[in-house]
């Protein structure tokens, strides 16, 4: 979930890659994913779409224990707003999406009214 990203596990990211164009989104979910390199598109495999991800710097080091990268990957589920926006979100959103406005490398990104679905 985004609350539990902490600003000091993303100090390492150069940049992020987007899929689609986040202008037409008002929320993105994250998550922190353990993969095997610091660049790169990952493999995805949850329901819906990957939309983006981060890339990080040449300094990132891999866990020792599992030789993997954390790096953010944002996405959305088919029940998502964008594609059922009188759905299960038409207003709220989930607790790990962020307003992809909000987001730059090393930060967290954060909520807005957008994402919540209050503004009309």
């Amino acid at each position: 979930m985004s609350s539990l990203i902490a600003e000091d596990e993303l100090v390492h990211e150069a940049g992020f890659v987007w899929l689609e164009d986040t202008g037409t989104l008002d929320y993105v979910r994250q998550s922190l994913d353990r993969l095997p390199t610091r660049r790169g598109r990952p493999a995805y495999h949850r329901d819906g779409r990957m939309v983006g991800y981060a890339l990080l710097r040449p300094e990132a080091k891999p866990s020792r224990s599992s030789g993997t990268f954390r790096r953010r990957v944002f996405w959305l589920l088919p029940h998502d707003r964008d594609t059922a926006p009188d759905g299960l979100y038409a207003t709220g959103a989930p607790a790990e999406a962020v307003d992809p406005r909000t987001l730059a490398p090393g930060s967290k990104g954060r909520k807005t009214e957008r994402s919540k679905g209050m503004l009309v």
